[in-house]
């Protein structure tokens, strides 16, 4: 007994042992940062910005590699299914916890299947219409979607995204009929609102800031109970009539499940260094974020409120893939 006892120490301090090498020579090899969505949208622009900081602080490349499709999930699947070494990681948004709502048979679970690493950033979203559409406030557009019903379209990122619920939790709070345009990301969604294609979107404050300044874009509110420092004269939807709305999206870093305790603490840590850096949050001040730095556990806790929260919207909306 005493000789298993002695072994059953000692491999119990060698593992700790090698686990503590391990994140001492973490990172050794480039690491993988998985987007799951298409280039150029808001997760992908963040995502830019901190996988370069990180780069430089660790002295290993992350790389962004863009895996869009089925509402973030196959991107998502991807690292779920990787080896927890922490050499691939996913940028997640709301959307991560909008899914399970929206598709049935999800290949992972949202929570179980990965390890929080942090919440990163806040960002309202903003409600844009070309300037073809009669309407220079929301009680016009939402008098203009009843006067002619389904011939106003809002495009979205895609199916369960969060720019699809944004939009389906103003269509039931105001009556409007909007009709609800997927695309296949946020990009492509934002060029055919520029064109005219479709006539408005709830979308992310960096394509808002590409856009209205323009004039190729009219912002007429935003999604928060507040309003942004980037576009002080825009009201929130709230002042704009529609009472009680109220939703931002947030990006968090994911690892597989079983990802070793302190490469997730060293990751963390870089993240908070890396968000306090100057050049960073005025990075993404310029891209319409707010940095909202945590720790693994409270990300942890914080999806699984989120989880339940937007649940409710899904069947409050009657939100369906279409």
């Amino acid at each position: 007994m005493k000789f298993f006892a002695k072994t059953m120490l000692l491999a119990a301090i060698c593992a700790a042992g090698l686990t503590s090498v391990h994140a001492q020579t973490y990172p050794n090899k480039p690491v993988r940062l998985v987007v799951p969505f298409a280039p150029g949208g808001f997760t992908d622009v963040v995502a830019r910005i901190l996988g370069q900081r990180l780069s430089m602080a660790l002295g290993q490349q992350f790389v962004i590699e863009n895996k869009a499709g089925a509402g973030s999930i196959i991107g998502t699947d991807f690292v779920a299914k990787s080896a927890p070494d922490g050499y691939t990681l996913v940028m997640v948004s709301t959307t991560h916890v909008i899914s399970p709502w929206i598709y049935k048979n999800m290949p992972y679970d949202p929570l179980k299947s990965f390890t929080s690493v942090s919440k990163l950033v806040d960002s309202p979203y903003v409600l844009l219409v070309n300037p073809k559409v009669a309407a220079t406030n929301v009680k016009e557009f939402i008098a203009l979607a009843k006067a002619a019903p389904d011939t106003i379209h809002y495009a979205s990122s895609g199916n369960g995204s969060s720019q699809h619920l944004m939009g389906g939790l103003f269509v039931a709070m105001t009556g409007a009929p909007l009709k609800h345009v997927p695309y296949k990301g946020s990009a492509g969604a934002a060029n055919d609102l520029v064109a005219g294609v479709v006539e408005s979107s709830f979308a992310g404050v960096p394509n808002a800031l590409a856009q209205v300044p323009q004039g190729r874009l009219r912002a007429l509110a935003v999604t928060t109970a507040k309003r942004i420092p980037q576009l002080p004269d825009v009201p929130t939807l709230q002042e704009a009539g529609v009472a009680g709305y109220e939703a931002s999206v947030w990006l968090a870093l994911l690892a597989p499940a079983g990802t070793p305790r302190d490469v997730v603490n060293k990751l963390n840590a870089e993240i908070g260094k890396a968000m306090s850096h100057p050049e960073t949050r005025d990075a993404l001040y310029k891209a319409g974020v707010e940095v909202s730095h945590s720790t693994p556990e409270a990300m942890t806790e914080y999806m699984a409120q989120e989880m339940v929260r937007w649940g409710k919207v899904v069947k409050d909306t009657g939100t369906k893939l279409e």
